[in-house]
């Protein structure tokens, strides 16, 4: 591995990190399961950043690749696209948008880039409203409404962007509040500063903030600010790249739980749909969908291939009940997480919902974040033939798990157990 890492090195850049002092050269998967160069077996946590969605190798997936990529694999979308078609057909159908149209990128940080291309285009603005602790992509546009500092690399931007409150919620000014007060402080945080502004092209947040590790505002929150969107007539760009088709197990799209007055105008997705295949893809009403007037493409959003293999990972989710595994797995998971996490005074808070748990790890007796705890306990978990991930809005001390969402019981039970030892060991 060392020869490889080496080789890595002499070609990549610099801040393409990679995990574990030894880093770990996957060679193949099944199921929740992978395994590396040198032979170990590791149950998978992650999932290739929450891509994995539904499982390694997933036969279903696989035929439907090897099949279309025997007739043809490429086209662009200059050419009608039958699997184009049908994916972009289902997807619109469960978004829950009317009218919707849908547009397929390679990545979700391409789809929030369109996102923001439509919005800005339709109201006439290049101000965007964001959450802060977010993280929208690696794009110049993406990073400059990044409100995580590890993430946003750079503070020159196309757009303004002005961050609200209210996406972390156990951390900052409001964290002491009731839910319903939290809510009525984000609110009128947010009322606040666009009596400052002149005309926002759109608010866009993550429903369960990814990067910035598994948090979340009360149920309702984006409800409530959309009462204010609407009211100035700003639009809202629901990312669900990682918080899409049913991973967090109550609901479909993670914008369902703020859902009292209707879908978001714009959403975005990613990573999962594809289960490892590059698709990313953004869906809007008519009018903003409609709303360039120039010619725009894309050479290979869409693909044939990427697009069957979507429409196979979809109906294995739907005809399985995965958002119902998600739910009921997810839920055992996370008790036991928690039970783990009480007997370790490193742990400031265990969260999450379905299969979208984080670990948020501080220095024993306050609230300062333990980024040093955080890797240590990821090297301890791999060498217990667990793999999971790490990120947060506080120098990345939050554990970060999302396995498959075919994830068994006894596969949840052997997690918690050893993630239990590697806390034990590492903090």
């Amino acid at each position: 591995m060392t020869g490889l890492h080496d080789r890595h090195l002499a070609v990549s850049p610099e801040w393409l990190a990679l995990y574990y002092r030894q880093p770990l050269e996957l060679t193949h998967g099944e199921g929740r399961h992978v395994w590396d160069s040198d032979g170990n077996r590791y149950l998978d946590f992650f999932g290739g950043i929450l891509t994995t969605m539904t499982a390694h190798t997933l036969p279903e997936v696989t035929k439907a690749v090897s099949d279309q990529a025997g007739r043809l694999i490429h086209s662009s979308t200059l050419y009608l696209n039958r699997p184009m078609v049908e994916l972009a057909e289902r997807v619109a159908s469960l978004s829950g948008i009317p009218d919707a149209r849908v547009f397929f990128t390679t990545s979700g940080t391409e789809a929030n880039d369109t996102a923001l291309l439509l919005a800005t285009a339709y109201r006439g603005s290049n101000q965007i409203l964001a959450m802060r602790n977010s993280y929208h992509g690696r794009s110049f546009s993406a990073v400059s409404i990044t409100g995580n500092r590890s993430w946003s690399t750079t503070s020159l931007s196309p757009l303004q962007t002005l961050y609200v409150h209210g996406g972390v919620r156990n951390r900052g000014p409001y964290a002491e509040l009731s839910d319903e007060r939290f809510i009525k402080s984000c609110v009128g945080d947010l009322e606040d500063l666009l009596g400052h502004t002149r005309g926002a092209a759109a608010l866009i947040a993550e429903p369960v903030q990814g990067v910035g590790g598994f948090t979340a505002p009360p149920d309702g929150l984006y409800a409530a600010f959309r009462e204010v969107l609407d009211r100035h007539g700003i639009l809202w760009i629901s990312d669900e790249v990682q918080t899409g088709w049913g991973r967090t197990g109550d609901h479909f799209w993670g914008w369902q739980a703020h859902a009292d007055n209707g879908p978001p105008d714009i959403l975005t997705f990613a990573k999962g749909i594809g289960n490892g295949m590059s698709i990313g893809g953004v869906v809007a009403r008519a009018d903003v969908m409609n709303c360039l007037d120039a010619n725009s493409i894309s050479t290979f959003g869409g693909s044939p291939v990427t697009m069957a293999a979507g429409l196979a990972n979809l109906s294995y989710l739907l005809e399985h009940d995965l958002q119902g595994n998600a739910r009921r797995v997810g839920g055992l998971l996370i008790e036991r997480l928690r039970a783990v996490g009480a007997g370790s005074p490193a742990v400031r808070e265990v969260r999450g919902r379905g299969l979208m748990i984080g670990i948020e790890l501080v220095k024993p007796g306050t609230d300062d974040a333990d980024p040093d705890a955080a890797a240590a306990v990821l090297e301890a978990a791999r060498a217990g033939g667990l793999l999971i991930g790490k990120g947060g809005g506080h120098n990345t001390s939050v554990l970060r798990i999302a396995p498959p969402l075919s994830l068994t019981v006894a596969e949840a039970e052997e997690g918690a157990e050893i993630l239990g030892e590697a806390l034990h060991a590492a903090t």
